[in-house]
């Protein structure tokens, strides 16, 4: 466990324990660090964020960092985290950044680090990014207190990737083997990351759609609803006769299922289903 990134990210309570000031100091460091790497090419950086009220500000924060060390930002806006993960490595990104709190409350936010893998930032890389937070990055045997900053056509740009999101979307929709036709689907997207990426996805594959915490207002994500608050979920697939249901929280790398009769399909059922299809 680092000092301040743990299992899932820099995660705390927003401008109380995760503050604009960490997140734009971790976008220096990991436009400079990337950079340095990258020589004479400018790096690569994608972000997504999930849909609490201070996803926003970390995003900007972030962005200001990255690019004042001289990244392109490629921002995805609201998106899921395995879509982030999914656009870094299949578009030749040097990492990713994905802004969520997964299944907490609207107050709490996190930053979580990617590689360019597609996989959580390596240890090594994190430890770094805590010695600079903690003024204590050493280069060469010194202290780095301040890293360069980027100027005249150094600086990065900002681009708007609304189309990587796109790709991830057609990425799903290609995986499927069979038609969702005439399947009544229940979708509990917890005011969240997922609450228009599912139904439009499950829309493509014929299915009738139907959704309950699609309505995000920055407060209500996982509010009562989602994969941690499957109950809901439950009485509408019995309520209205849903061949199936899916519930996901925050960022959506969480699902569980509900059967047509309200049953969970909990995740570990899920591997279950995975690994038999996987060994056929």
């Amino acid at each position: 466990m680092g000092r301040y990134f743990g299992t899932d990210g820099f995660r705390g309570e927003a401008n109380v324990d995760l503050t604009v000031e960490h997140a734009y100091q971790v976008g220096r460091f990991l436009g400079w660090y990337y950079g340095q790497k990258k020589k004479e090419e400018r790096c690569r950086i994608v972000i997504g964020k999930d849909t609490r009220r201070s996803s926003y500000m970390f995003e900007y924060s972030l962005v200001a960092g990255l690019t004042a060390s001289g990244a392109d930002v490629f921002l995805l806006h609201v998106t899921t985290t395995p879509s982030v993960s999914h656009v870094i490595r299949t578009e030749d990104f040097d990492c990713g950044i994905m802004i969520s709190a997964s299944h907490n409350p609207y107050y709490d936010n996190g930053i979580k680090l990617i590689n360019g893998d597609g996989e959580k930032m390596d240890e090594g890389v994190i430890s770094l990014v805590e010695d600079y937070l903690d003024g204590k990055l050493m280069l060469d045997g010194e202290i780095l207190e301040q890293l360069p900053m980027a100027s005249g056509d150094a600086i990065g740009c900002i681009i708007d990737d609304v189309a990587g999101r796109d790709h991830y979307a057609q990425h799903l929709i290609s995986l499927v083997q069979h038609s969702f036709q005439g399947k009544r689907v229940a979708l509990d997207c917890a005011n969240g990351s997922a609450w228009k990426l599912a139904p439009q996805i499950f829309e493509a594959l014929g299915a009738e759609v139907h959704t309950i915490h699609a309505n995000p207002d920055g407060l209500n994500i996982n509010m009562v609803a989602g994969s941690t608050h499957i109950g809901a979920l439950q009485r509408y697939v019995l309520e209205n006769h849903m061949d199936v249901g899916f519930a996901f929280d925050g960022d959506a790398d969480r699902c569980l299922a509900v059967d047509e009769n309200g049953n969970v399909v909990t995740g570990d059922h899920i591997m279950y289903l995975y690994g038999c299809y996987l060994k056929s």
